[in-house]
Parts: C-alpha cells; sequence; structure tokens
C-alpha cells in the first residue's frame, strides 16, 4: 500500500513540474515576443515618440498673499486667471448660439462675439486657404467666470432634438461643446483692489511681467506676500501634455503669507469721503489727512487726494501715485509752535502763567522786523499757542536757546525718518547749528526755516497726546498664514520720552483753549469731546523766498483732550480763497472726528443736552 502511494504522489509531482514548466516557457515566450515587438517591429515607432517626449521642470506659481484691513476686510486679493480662446471651424454655423451662451459670463457685446466666432478662411503659413482654428475672447477671465461659462456652454440650448443623434452627430455636437472654446492652459495671476481708490497710497499696487509690487505696503511686504513657487519634474508628450504616470517630483507652492493692516477701513472711508468734500470747496493742489491713536502709533486712516486706482497705476499720473502724507515736505507753520513751547516748559524755564510782551503786534529783532496780525501786549504762555502769536513763539524760542531748541526738534523727531513701514519716506530739513543765521532762533519757533511731513507733524502731536512719548508710527498689525495663524505679530515701538507727562499734560491745557472761542480753531470744536490742537498757515516757500498767495493750511488736534483716543491731522496745499487752517482745514478736522467718533462708538467726555449717535455708517 505504501508502494502505491509513493507512485501516485511522484505522479501528481511530474504533473505540477510540466504545468509549471509550460506557464513559465509562455510567459518567457510571450515576454520574449514583447521584447521583439519593442525592439524591432515598433522600434521606429517608439523611438519617434521618445523623441516627442520631452522632461521638464513644471513651474507652481504660489498665490500671492491677501491684504486686509483691521477688521478682515479684504483690500488687496489674487485672482487666477485664464485667456479663452475659440475654434471656429469646430463652432461653424452654432456661433450665434455659442456666442449668445458666453456674451453675458465674459461680459462682452453679444452681435461683436458672434462675429468672431463665426468661421472665416484664411492663409496659412504654407499658404494654403483653411479655416482659422484660433481666437482670443478674452484674456484675464478669473477661474471662477471660466468654470461658468464651461457650464453654459454644456447646457447651451441648439433647438434640435440630441436624443434623435446619430453616433457621429453626437460626437460632433459633444466638441461643439467641449472643445469650442477652451482656457490656456496656464494660468496668471491678477491683482485685485476691490475698493478702487480706497486706502491707494497705503497698499501700493503690484507691476511689471514679474508681479512684484512696486510701491506701498505691497512693495516693503512683497518677500512675505509673493510666497515661493514650487517645482514639478515630469515627462510631456508632443503636445506638451504632461503624462501623469511617469511624474518625478511634485513639490506644492508656499503661498504667500497675508498681511492685516491697523487701517480700519470705516473710517479710511470716513477720511476719503470728507477729504473728496473739501477737495470740491477749496480746489487746491493736493489734501492729505491721517488719523493714529497716540497710544500705540497705529495708522487708523491716512489718505491723500489727488489719487488712483491700483487696479490700473499705468494710467494714472506719477504726482497722483505719491504718497504725500511721507514723500511731501513743507515749513509747517504755527503748528510748530507747540515745540518750543513744550521744550520749554519741560525745561521748567517758563509756565503756563508766564507773560510775554508781544510788542504790539511788532517785534524788531537781527535787524528784521517780525509781525503778528493782531497788535498783541503782554500774553501768557497759554495765550500764545491759543492766539497763535508769532512775536510770543519767537520770545519763548530766545528764552530756551538755540541749542536746546534745536535738541528739542530732533528728539520730536524732526530731521529723520518716522521709520513707518511705507517707501519713499523723507527726513525732511533741520539745518545744522552752524547754519543757523541770527535770525533763526526767532523764525524756526513760528515753524520756518523748517520742514516736515504730514506724518511727521501727527506724530509729534501723538506724542503730546501720549504723555510726552513718541511712538513709531505702524500701519502694520500682523501677517498670517493660509489657515489664519499668525505667523509674525506686530507691536508698538515707543521711539523716546520727548518732554514730562507734566509738561506734555501742561501744553494740552493750552492746546485746549485753541478750538474755543477767541481761539484760531473755533470751527474744530465738537459737541461731545473736548480738542486739544494747533492752527496752521504757511506761505509757500520757493527758490526766491516765500511765493505770495500761496500757502499750507493745517490743523492737527486730539480727543477727547484729557483722555486721547485719536489725534488726526488735515493739511491742505494751495487751498483757493481762505488759506488760514482755522478756516479750511479745521473744519475737515471736525468732520472727520465727528463721524469716526460715532463710528467707533468713543465715549463722550463732553456732558450736553442730546446723545451722540453710535455705529454710524462711514460711506
Amino acid at each position: 500500500m505504501e508502494e502505491k502511494s509513493t507512485k501516485q504522489n511522484r505522479k501528481a509531482t511530474r504533473r505540477w513540474l510540466v504545468f509549471f514548466a509550460a506557464v513559465m516557457l509562455l510567459s518567457f515566450g510571450a515576454l520574449g515576443y514583447r521584447l521583439i515587438d519593442l525592439q524591432v517591429l515598433r522600434h521606429d515607432e517608439l523611438q519617434s515618440s521618445a523623441r516627442d517626449n520631452t522632461i521638464r521642470t513644471l513651474i507652481r506659481e504660489p498665490r500671492r498673499g491677501d491684504i486686509r484691513d483691521i477688521r478682515g476686510n479684504l483690500l488687496a486679493t489674487s485672482l487666477f486667471v485664464k485667456t479663452v480662446c475659440a475654434d471656429p471651424a469646430l463652432i461653424g454655423n452654432w456661433h450665434p448660439h455659442v456666442a449668445h451662451a458666453l456674451a453675458p459670463i465674459l461680459d462682452l457685446d453679444e452681435q461683436a462675439l458672434s462675429q468672431r466666432l463665426k468661421p472665416q478662411m484664411m492663409l496659412n503659413e504654407q499658404g494654403i486657404l483653411r479655416t482659422n482654428r484660433y481666437v482670443v475672447l478674452k484674456r484675464k477671465v478669473p477661474r471662477e467666470v471660466w468654470e461658468q461659462a464651461q457650464g453654459a456652454l454644456r447646457d447651451m440650448e441648439l433647438g434640435l432634438d440630441e436624443a434623435k443623434f446619430t453616433r457621429k452627430q453626437r460626437l460632433a455636437f459633444r466638441s461643439l461643446r467641449r472643445q469650442s472654446v477652451f482656457a490656456d492652459r496656464k494660468e496668471d495671476q491678477l491683482r485685485v483692489y476691490p475698493g478702487n481708490h480706497h486706502a491707494a497710497h497705503v497698499l501700493g499696487f503690484v507691476g511689471g511681467v514679474d508681479h512684484r509690487g512696486k510701491e506701498g505696503i505691497e512693495r516693503v511686504l512683497d518677500s512675505k506676500l509673493v510666497g515661493s513657487r514650487g517645482w514639478r519634474v515630469t515627462e510631456t508628450d508632443s503636445r506638451k501634455r504632461e503624462v501623469v504616470a511617469l511624474r518625478q517630483q511634485d513639490v506644492a507652492p508656499r503661498n504667500g503669507l497675508h498681511v492685516v493692516l491697523t487701517i480700519d477701513s470705516g473710517v479710511q472711508h470716513i477720511v476719503e469721503a470728507e477729504l473728496a468734500k473739501a477737495m470740491a470747496k477749496h480746489q487746491p493742489l493736493g489734501i492729505t489727512a491721517i488719523v493714529v491713536r497716540p497710544k500705540t502709533g497705529a495708522i487708523v486712516a491716512m489718505a491723500n487726494l489727488p489719487d488712483f486706482d491700483p487696479n490700473a497705476p499705468g494710467i494714472a499720473k506719477p504726482e497722483t501715485r505719491r504718497n504725500r502724507a511721507v514723500t511731501d515736505t513743507a515749513e509747517p507753520g504755527s503748528t510748530f509752535k507747540i515745540v518750543p513751547v513744550a521744550a520749554a516748559l519741560n525745561e521748567r524755564i517758563v509756565s503756563l502763567a508766564s507773560t510775554f510782551h508781544c510788542e504790539n503786534g511788532s517785534f524788531r529783532y537781527g535787524g528784521r522786523v517780525l509781525r503778528d496780525h493782531h497788535a498783541y501786549g503782554s500774553l501768557t504762555v497759554k495765550a500764545i499757542i491759543t492766539k497763535s502769536s508769532n512775536i510770543g513763539a519767537a520770545k519763548v524760542g530766545l528764552r530756551l536757546g538755540a541749542p536746546r531748541l534745536h535738541a528739542y526738534m530732533q528728539r520730536f523727531g524732526f530731521g529723520a525718518r518716522t521709520r513707518i513701514s511705507l517707501p519713499g519716506e523723507v527726513r525732511g530739513t533741520v539745518h545744522p547749528l552752524k547754519k543757523w543765521n541770527k535770525l533763526s532762533i526767532t523764525r524756526v519757533p513760528m515753524g520756518h526755516e523748517v520742514s516736515a511731513t504730514p506724518l511727521q507733524m501727527a506724530m509729534m502731536m501723538s506724542a503730546i497726546a501720549n504723555g510726552g512719548k513718541l511712538m513709531r508710527p505702524m500701519v502694520m498689525n500682523h501677517l498670517e498664514d493660509d489657515r489664519g495663524r499668525v505667523v509674525v505679530q506686530y507691536h508698538p515701538e515707543p521711539v523716546r520720552q520727548v518732554v514730562s507727562p507734566e509738561a506734555a499734560r501742561a501744553i494740552t491745557e493750552a492746546l485746549k483753549t485753541v478750538p474755543q472761542p477767541g481761539g484760531t480753531a473755533k470751527r474744530a470744536a465738537l459737541q461731545y469731546y473736548t480738542v486739544a490742537g494747533k492752527t496752521g498757515t504757511a506761505q509757500k516757500a520757493g527758490r526766491g523766498g516765500y511765493l505770495p498767495g500761496k500757502y499750507y493750511a493745517s490743523f492737527v488736534g486730539f480727543f477727547p483732550a484729557d483722555a486721547p483716543a485719536l489725534c488726526i491731522l488735515v493739511s491742505i496745499d494751495e487751498p483757493k480763497g481762505d488759506y488760514y487752517g482755522g478756516l479750511t482745514a479745521a473744519p475737515v478736522f471736525k468732520a472727520i472726528a465727528e463721524r469716526t467718533a460715532g463710528y467707533l462708538g468713543l465715549k463722550p467726555d463732553l456732558v450736553q443736552q442730546g446723545s451722540i449717535v453710535s455705529g454710524s455708517n462711514p460711506q
């Protein structure tokens, strides 16, 4: 029995060996045939195909980061856009139907589009008459709009019973719907500013073939906004289509960071609207306004007119793209009187009650006569600010002395950039002491022989509002990634303690009288808030001296005076008609302050009949 079982096992083993050998023989035979097919029979065909295939490194562009305001409102964003094209030969006589489907989506005239889609005969490069196969319908079409266009083509009504089509007809109409209109594979980015002119000088713009920031925040933070490219090493066929199965490396792009500004679009809208009214009323060459939080130096709003649309910077005049708040300087005039008075108070060489004789409006010094607009006799230091006496300011400067005055000018930040994160900022002018002449000590205290930007003046006044501490202006709050995680947080940055809190409080008491009856800025007074401020009216300086009839008018102030929430500067370049700061700039300050206080819901510090309306529409 055992011998019989052994024989059966041997037979089974031989059968399995024969079967395995047969399978192996067939496998090697198939492999051999495949090798012969590839190496001999199809050698020429495959060699040609291999020549057509190309290993390429495909660059994957990152998306540029957004810019938003402090409340998250979108100020600048990037869209992926395509060039939409068509094949008139495939469209044939159906061009009116295709035009009807696409025109409203692509925002094109239907009749004109139908004509462009109509097949036309033309000579190709070989001189053969052919139907045109390629026409550009529209460039810079957002990806979402292109997807809508594709849907419209798929749903296009042709007035036919397509259920009765033959297979050939179905294929033809499938080509009509899916291939007759197409988009280039390459996508570009389009930078979009939804608010058009809104905050244009802060945002700046992008441009050039490199799509890089050219002005404003776009330029300063370009390296953060742009992100980093990715790449894909792959193989493409003769039509430059990727062979996905042959993809070798795939590195995703890293999108740019998003910038969140300190700007509040609601306040920015208020400022821009009030500047537009003042521009129409006074017809100046230009006008600037800045809103600052004194305690932090945060810029809540910054606007200039004329301005430009960053969506189309190429058609704007160069001067409209200039951020006057940081690029333009002028003699500040009487707003500068704050500097010598604050310095003298800080040095304790005067008090608000100290008196100076103002020479009845005519003061001869250094062989020249300095005049006031009114014939004042003796004025206290407080009244010198209230009345804006040139002679009074000059005499305070004389008591302070040139070296100390010069030092305090520098301590307040004049003659140096504020280091705001915006391009194009200039230093202004503070002449070295060795270049001062005999008259300088009487002219500098009234804002002559010195030049400053509007931002420097706003930060000087903000220092007074902040207990004498000068802050670096900040326009960026933080940077965040696509997930909303904060990557960089910007913090308030003190520059220096310019004057003591006591000196700051003292000059604030003087500045509170300026908008009151008897002061130079009654039109800056607010109904529900105390205001501390100063007017400025400065004749424009030219190469040969001061220019007749050409003035800068300004007002800079803060409120509530004893617990400052905001500091606002308004500067007007060559207003027509009235040119005094109290008549032109002060009312603009008032309008901005009243609307902004309502929008932000600031608590009033004056108790009067009626109530303030909070949450008003900033538009």
